[in-house]
């Protein structure tokens, strides 16, 4: 009689149960985009150079921006004056380095101003339609119907050449691509799942596009606010270049470089060069720092 052999009841080995996979920091990701592209890398090293003079420029600029010596007057770049002097014998590379701070002051209040004037009326524009839709439109268009360096240009001598007026009058001619921007997203997310869930748990319009609609909209608005920044620092030193910017003998960009082109012909270049690379250098950064914000800034990119 064949005997059925006992099988031992075997335990079932617990699986483990995988947990998702968290979102990065934004510290954590804002560190690998820099790393893995070298581009975005150098213009943020850029941007902490020019943010350093901006602030500490005054502190750490050898010599006396504004202190004149006429006995060192149209020196050439040296050990002692990297940069050269200038035809008041005053220092080039302090000067540099001193109206940094200037020019990004300019640069970062006439984009904070015009962000909220621009980002949000483009963005009531697209969300509400209707009249409010229209009034932004036509003010925009209106705008853009003068050249829009030649506006900021009337703007300044209207109200007189201060950085207060120069923010001012960067902010206005800039209102068109913010509203434009901000309209274009907020047109095609008003009709978005999120919104209509938003709107079905009782939130009220402003609260729906200040929670909702803006913090989805602002990694294209970054981007934007980072091009209009180099943009910014360039209509700034455009104005001082044909006098109706900054006042001398304030260290600023364009006036230096307005300047130093008056004595290229004579042979001293170094007046306005080393002004002109800044210039170009900044505007330069902000144009590459455009690309590098988008990524860190926009949560569909971050793993």
């Amino acid at each position: 009689m064949n005997k059925l052999a006992q099988v031992e009841p075997v335990e079932a080995t617990p699986v483990p149960v995988s947990k998702p996979a968290r979102q990065g920091s934004l510290f954590s990701h804002a560190r690998y985009v820099i790393g893995e592209n070298p581009v975005t890398g150098i213009a943020f090293g850029m941007f902490v150079i020019i943010a350093a003079c901006a602030i500490f420029g005054p502190l750490i600029a050898p010599y006396d921006p504004l202190a004149s010596n006429t006995a060192s007057a149209l020196q050439a770049p040296s050990a002692k004056h990297w940069f050269g002097t200038d035809q008041l014998g005053r220092d080039i590379l302090s000067r540099v380095m001193v109206a940094a701070r200037l020019d990004l002051g300019i640069a970062i209040f006439s984009v904070a101003l015009v962000f909220v004037m621009g980002g949000l009326s483009g963005v009531a524009a697209g969300f509400f339609g209707g009249w409010t839709d229209r009034i932004v439109g036509r003010i925009a268009d209106t705008i853009m119907a003068f050249p829009l360096f030649v506006l900021a240009m009337g703007i300044v001598a209207a109200l007189g050449n201060t950085v207060t007026n120069i923010v001012i009058a960067t902010a206005i001619i800039n209102f068109p691509l913010y509203a434009r921007v901000a309209r274009a997203e907020a047109n095609v997310r008003r009709d978005a799942g999120f919104v209509q869930a938003a709107r079905l748990s009782g939130n009220s319009d402003v609260r729906i596009v200040l929670t909702q609609v803006l913090p989805n909209i602002m990694p294209i608005m970054v981007v934007q606010m980072s091009l209009t920044m180099g943009y910014a620092i360039l209509n700034a030193a455009g104005l001082s270049f044909i006098g109706l910017g900054v006042r001398p003998p304030t260290p600023e960009w364009g006036i230096m470089v307005a300047e130093g082109a008056g004595f290229i012909v004579s042979g001293e270049w170094w007046i306005a060069l080393f002004p002109g690379a800044a210039l170009m250098l900044s505007v330069f950064c902000f144009n590459l720092l455009g690309d590098g914000l988008r990524d860190i800034v926009d949560p569909q990119r971050r793993t």
